[in-house]
């Protein structure tokens, strides 16, 4: 069946760093749009970037551009999100989604707090 799993979450303090990996399985990797989401406490879930299936393209959200960075190992169906310059409001649940014109998955969610 089909499976997104992601690690890498924790507690970081401001300025800190983390890497989060998202491990698929049950799908052909390769053809799917990979994103990652967040969702803060009482906020609704806001896309924070994607990345197309080739790994050529990208796009951030305004919020985390220069400080985050995504890639993919399509050998290894993984996707990453590496996340530099934390800030306090980078807190929330991270997502990560699988998508293509017909399906689209999403794991289980890490938390990511950063904190003082």
């Amino acid at each position: 069946q089909v499976q997104l799993v992601e690690s890498g979450g924790g507690l970081v303090q401001p300025g800190g760093s983390l890497r989060l990996s998202c491990s698929a399985s049950g799908f052909t990797f390769s053809s799917y749009v990979m994103s990652w989401y967040r969702q803060a406490p009482g906020k609704e879930r806001q896309l924070v970037v994607r990345i197309t299936p080739g790994g050529g393209s990208s796009n951030y959200a305004d919020s985390v551009k220069g400080r985050f960075t995504i890639s993919r190992d399509n050998a290894k169906n993984t996707v990453y999100l590496q996340m530099n310059s934390l800030k306090p409001e980078d807190t929330a649940v991270y997502y990560c989604n699988a998508r293509n014109l017909a399906y689209a998955y999403w794991g289980q969610g890490t938390q990511v707090t950063v904190s003082s």
